[in-house]
């Protein structure tokens, strides 16, 4: 996986004068799209398309400096009036272009480069299942991002939950892992930087199709899942079991994240305050390519 995210930056570097889509890009080494794009984020903290209008506005500046026209300049990276390039490069640098050469402005945003470290020795144990078809049954919301601390808003979606709900919601259970699990999908694309929503389920799965008014029901495809466990102070090592899937696992798998729902369940410590033990589901399938 890093050898094809490197290729890709130097896909990009060669062609950023031409027209650059995610899907045309991650086609280049057979990934797919929304996997390539996940992992991107968590590795990178920039978004595809944000990384790439950084790195036209770097090497528009380093042009403006060596004296071309910002006319020249702005065509040349693609956009379609001086005007759209002069507010985007204002936007980036806090400066028009015409004011780079003779301010000597330089902002610079340098060429990615993505290496996997082994950081303290910590292992992450990981088991692989495939389960059948299933419909995740519960209550859902639109939520904003927050990948740390307790999110109030799903505090709130857990608080509202009905005894008439509740009730439903555990007669329909029966699929592993049997437990009230937490389900985001959805998510809006800056997800990264903790800016939008993604939608939020908690419930239970289950085989049944029959389900009231009174609750939500998504359908999910039988496919693989990799599967997390942990066990430690809550939420902090759930949340950073979350970020080790994508920052540390999936670059070194042969498996990429596919776009359905993932989801975690948590069982508290009754000998521990304050302490949990949690699984995250993500949805992966076999990468065929190198």
């Amino acid at each position: 996986m890093v050898n094809r995210l490197n290729r890709i930056i130097e896909y990009i570097e060669n062609h950023l004068t031409e027209d650059l889509s995610a899907d045309a890009i991650s086609s280049i080494t057979g990934g797919s799209a929304f996997h390539f794009n996940k992992v991107f984020l968590y590795l990178s903290g920039y978004s595809l398309i944000e990384y790439i209008k950084n790195r036209r506005l770097s090497e528009a500046n380093k042009d403006l400096l060596d004296g071309k026209s910002v006319t020249d300049v702005a065509f040349t990276y693609g956009y379609q009036s001086v005007d759209g390039f002069a507010r985007a490069f204002r936007g980036w640098s806090g400066i028009l272009p015409s004011e780079v050469k003779k301010t000597g402005f330089s902002k610079t945003i340098p060429k990615l480069s993505f290496i996997i470290q082994v950081k303290g020795g910590t292992s992450m144990e990981c088991r692989i299942k495939q389960m059948p078809a299933f419909n995740l049954v519960g209550v859902s919301k639109r939520v904003p991002m927050q990948f740390e601390g307790v999110n109030q808003e799903i505090v709130k979606l857990a608080q509202s939950i009905t005894e008439e709900q509740r009730s439903e919601m555990h007669s329909l259970q029966d699929m592993e892992p049997f437990a009230v699990v937490n389900a985001s999908f959805d998510a809006d694309a800056n997800f990264m930087k903790e800016e939008g929503e993604l939608t939020h389920l908690i419930g239970v799965l289950t085989t049944q199709s029959e389900v009231s008014s009174h609750l939500d029901r998504i359908q999910v495809e039988a496919m693989t899942w990799a599967v997390f466990p942990s066990d430690g102070p809550f939420p902090a090592t759930l949340q950073d079991t979350m970020a080790r899937v994508y920052s540390e696992w999936l670059p070194a798998s042969d498996y990429e994240v596919i776009d359905a729902p993932s989801f975690s369940f948590t069982k508290m410590d009754e000998k521990r305050e304050g302490y949990a033990y949690s699984e995250v589901w993500t949805p992966v399938r076999k990468n065929d390519g190198v």
